[in-house]
């Protein structure tokens, strides 16, 4: 049953054809692709007699809100799919034909009948719904945004086409929020701020992989600690697995059949290999090393594996879209009466890994997809055994429907960060599949071989988008257990540098991450700097400080907090690193 659109969404989707008319009054000539309503606003796809230039986009708001002020009405009818395809091979409209011929085929009827709309001279097929007329509309609550390119249909071996974007909302408020916060996300972008502080950089001799620079590398491996400490204290044991492995293991696993198209491929000895787009199979294979009985489960193996994806130049983004992906997983090895409790564990374990990060959680049940292997039986069994976990929990969740891994439904993690965006994380997928495609066994109580259920589990996902997300969500000042360099000791002239150094030993001796700012500049250019580092704490150290063996101290978004005994600070440090603020 199809969802029923809101009052946004159908505001949205009239613009989209609001946009349509204000086009073909500008170019009459002009062919029509799609105009669906997305999450924000709306978009349209062209195929025009010139490329377009931003400043067209003003001219066609403008045409927008005339069109509105006009009020024309959106006329609804419906007619026989082949009167259609008369009407838009007579309005020369080839790609609306097109989409009517896939109905057709679709439906597997002739006498199949289509929706179409007319508002002013601009006709399209459209299931609707629209408003009565654009009058309904107020021209202050929506703006064109950009123009880009889109193949028709998707497909790169189709014609490519000029798609026009724009934003919508309710009210004039939400538009300015909306703008407000596109604003701050430029601030926070993690690539201008991973350059900015000195954390990664990427080089087109290895696209789409990250070099780590030292205080990135700090920020990964303080993450990697966290998380194995997690680990450690939950019984898991950590592995370390190969990258390339023989094709034939992968299509074995299914992953070929799915993954060909974005995988590496090299060959080893005349033997076709691949670089691992997933970390099952290599866990799957350790536990083969072995017999097992139902006393060693739950078994748990956890593996930050290095995954490698093929993407596209144009779908690779900073940290947030990667070649090379570094996962906090983990497989975990049960029996099938212990589904419940297992992912009781998990998600208890997901609680104390994101608590530190002050992000709100949303807890998704994706379902079977289109593409899925093995039984629907067994599929309808391993989702009932998700959705009992959930419950029992008491864990509120949605669920995304077909989105689930293709060997078994899933619980999908997304947070929601400082800005309200809202980005899928994690997942905890259950797996009867490929227990059967390996023949992996254990014996149970009564002696006899079963198949075990595996749950694969990855929290953070992938620590490189994880660091990207966390570098805009903290626009880069970094909470004091994260940042790379926790304290800069700025002495006050030169006659103070032995001092600085004494105070920089003894907090390096706690454990804490050290810069002494000794250049022969200004106090004030020494202090701008350490904030444009968004480094926490500022330590001035000058005479009274080194009379009295004390700091004074300036705290990141606090200023000056006034001076302190080194002992207290160090006590107040730790004690703040220790509980992760």
């Amino acid at each position: 049953m199809n969802k029923k659109p809101d009052k946004i969404e159908i505001i949205r989707h009239s613009l989209s054809h609001i946009l349509a008319t204000a086009a073909l009054e500008m170019f009459p000539e002009a062919k029509f692709g799609i105009g669906p309503a997305i999450e924000n606003g709306f978009y349209y796809d062209f195929d025009l007699p010139r490329t377009l230039i931003p400043e067209d986009l003003p001219i066609l708001e403008k045409k927008m809100k005339k069109i509105i002020k006009r009020n024309l009405s959106f006329d609804k009818k419906e007619i026989a799919a082949k009167k259609a395809i008369e009407l838009f091979k007579k309005a020369k409209q080839n790609y609306k034909v097109e989409l009517i011929e896939d109905l057709i085929k679709e439906d597997k009827k002739k006498n199949s009948e289509v929706k179409i709309y007319k508002t002013g001279n601009f006709i399209d097929l459209c299931k609707g719904p629209h408003l009565d007329s654009a009058g309904e509309i107020n021209p202050k609550t929506f703006k064109l945004t950009k123009i880009s390119g889109a193949y028709w249909k998707g497909d790169e071996k189709n014609k490519m086409l000029q798609r026009i974007y724009g934003v919508a909302f309710e009210n004039e408020k939400k538009l300015k929020d909306y703008f407000h916060k596109l604003e701050e996300a430029e601030k926070r972008d993690h690539r201008k701020l991973g350059k900015k502080l000195d954390l990664f950089s990427f080089h087109p001799e290895a696209p789409g992989m990250p070099f780590w620079h030292h205080k990135g590398l700090i920020i990964f491996n303080t993450l990697v600690e966290h998380w194995q400490k997690i680990q450690m204290k939950n019984g898991y044991q950590e592995v370390k697995l190969p990258n390339l492995l023989d094709v034939e293991l992968w299509k074995q696993s299914g992953h070929y059949e799915h993954y060909k198209n974005d995988m590496f491929f090299t060959e080893n000895d005349g033997k076709k290999m691949a670089l691992r787009p997933m970390d099952c199979p290599g866990a799957i294979l350790l536990y083969k090393e072995k017999l097992y009985s139902y006393n060693d489960f739950p078994l748990r193996i956890g593996e930050l594996g290095v995954v490698f994806r093929n993407e596209k130049s144009g779908e690779l983004h900073g940290l947030l879209r990667v070649q090379q992906v570094t996962q906090d997983d983990a497989h975990i090895f049960i029996t099938e009466n212990s589904i419940e409790s297992e992912v009781t564990a998990v998600l208890k374990i997901m609680e104390e890994l994101y608590k530190p990060f002050s992000m709100k959680r949303e807890i998704y049940l994706s379902t079977r997809p289109d593409n899925a292997m093995g039984d629907k039986k067994i599929w309808d069994k391993a989702e009932k055994a998700l959705r009992n976990a959930l419950e029992k929990n008491k864990i509120r969740y949605g669920i995304k429907k077909k989105d689930g891994a293709f060997y078994g439904p899933k619980i999908d993690i997304h947070i929601d960060d400082s800005l309200g965006r809202t980005w899928q994380m994690g997942t905890i997928q259950l797996d009867f599949f490929m227990p059967e495609r390996f023949d992996i066994e254990y014996t149970d109580k009564k002696g006899k071989k079963k198949k075990p259920v595996i749950i694969h589990r990855a929290l953070m996902g992938s620590l490189e988008r994880f660091i990207g997300i966390l570098i805009e969500h903290y626009a880069g000042a970094f909470p004091l257990w994260l940042s790379p360099v926790q304290i800069q000791i700025i002495p006050i002239g030169a006659a103070h540098k032995k001092y600085a150094d004494e105070i920089s030993q003894q907090l390096i001796d706690n454990g804490l991450r050290i810069e002494v700012k000794d250049e022969n500049e200004t106090i004030g250019k020494k202090i701008r700097e350490g904030e444009i580092q968004k480094i926490p704490y500022l330590l001035i150290v000058g005479d009274k400080e080194k009379k009295s063996k004390s700091v004074s101290v300036r705290q990141r978004g606090k200023g000056d907090i006034g001076k302190m005994k080194l002992e207290k600070f160090i006590e107040k440090i730790n004690e703040e690193i220790k509980k992760k603020k």
